[in-house]
């Protein structure tokens, strides 16, 4: 996609947790390639290119370029995709518009990562020079000595080197340009979304210090220093990378299984985790974020109307199953043996006598078994 929008791909459900993905200088959107199909299946993963990189027109920036501006074009292309609130990983460059956006649009942001990245760049005058030396012979030598910059020796992603070689030079001195300006050391302290840090051990261009330095200045901040990384962590070390991120973005997840854990019992899910497999585990993931992180956690009913709710439906379409177990969730959440018995009257109504019957058979069951005396 080119014009006045980012060029960029989306992967993942629709209706899942949007997540942006923000790429380094010289590089495009497939240096999240050994990761974003993964966060693909729990989030709706939209990674960008840079002006003038991958897909992206050169025309979006001009000389003078700033963060700044490279921000208001990832907020342009999450308004066009009708995104309001999204996470948002970069790295690099890619991570100070990330720092930009928790700095002057934190109402935007619901969680920030930013790797191999820095508050400031060392400084103007290496990106005046680089600046100039591109718009005046281009990016040849530059990317000849990408590997050097980008890896640790032996590793090379060419795919990545040849981003490099391909890209703009008028909009790569632009980015470069916008490095030069960058400096947001005296306002990390004001930093309120939640923020992950990962270095690269083996970082030479943003080394791990310049990730510790925001980690310490930012509320609550965390920090991840992975091994065997240079500055383009994604591409080198794609699955501790990978590990780190979903830990920080996995919080509609984790907050569903613990309120899955306070409906249904450890007892329960301990159980279902055991019977996980390669095959089962986005599904649990699904249930997880989306039955137990959105829906039971939402205020607008209490946990004792949403299982007089859950029992109805159940009964409804014959889940017995499913059934037994929510009578034990009813009972967690505050449901009397006498509520759900009026609960499962209604239903002989409404869902017929014959469903109704058996409902009361398997409820008295697990009454039973769960309290003799009932």
């Amino acid at each position: 996609m080119t014009g006045k929008l980012l060029n960029h791909r989306a992967e993942g459900p629709p209706s899942a947790p949007p997540l942006l993905l923000g790429p380094s200088l010289g590089t495009s959107y497939a240096l999240w390639d050994k990761v974003a199909p993964e966060l693909s299946s729990t989030h709706r993963v939209v990674r960008w290119d840079l002006p003038g990189h991958g897909g992206s027109a050169a025309e979006l920036v001009g000389p003078g370029a700033t963060v700044g501006d490279l921000a208001a074009l990832v907020l342009a292309l999450a308004d066009a995709l009708g995104v309001e609130r999204f996470a948002y990983a970069g790295v690099s460059l890619g991570g100070a518009v990330g720092l930009y956006l928790a700095v002057h649009h934190p109402e935007r942001l619901t969680s920030l990562a930013v790797l191999c990245s820095s508050a400031h760049f060392d400084g103007e005058r290496p990106w005046r020079e680089r600046a100039a030396l591109v718009r005046r012979e281009g990016l040849g030598a530059l990317a000849d000595g990408a590997p050097d910059r980008w890896f640790t020796p032996g590793f090379s992603v060419p795919e990545l080197v040849r981003d490099h070689r391909d890209a703009d030079p008028q909009a790569y001195a632009a980015c470069c340009d916008a490095l030069a300006g960058f400096d947001l050391r005296d306002a990390l302290a004001g930093i309120t979304v939640p923020t992950l840090l990962v270095a690269g051990r083996e970082d030479p261009a943003t080394p791990p210090a310049h990730l510790r330095e925001i980690a310490d200045a930012v509320p609550g901040a965390a920090l991840v220093e992975i091994p065997g990384a240079s500055h383009l962590a994604p591409a080198e070390r794609p699955e501790a990378v990978l590990t780190a991120l979903r830990a920080h973005f996995g919080g509609g997840a984790l907050r569903g299984m613990a309120v899955r854990r306070e409906v249904l019992g450890d007892a329960h899910v301990d159980r279902a985790q055991e019977r996980q497999t390669p095959f089962t585990a986005r599904f649990q993931d699904f249930i997880s974020r989306y039955a137990w992180g959105e829906i039971w956690t939402d205020p607008t009913l209490s946990r004792r109307e949403r299982s007089m709710v859950t029992l109805t439906a159940l009964v409804a379409h014959g889940h017995y199953d499913e059934l037994a177990m929510h009578v034990r969730a009813a009972r967690r959440n505050g449901l009397t043996p006498e509520e759900i018995g009026a609960v499962l009257l209604q239903t002989a109504v409404y869902c017929g006598v014959p469903a109704a019957n058996s409902a009361f058979s398997v409820a008295q069951r697990v009454l039973a078994e769960d309290d003799p005396g009932s």
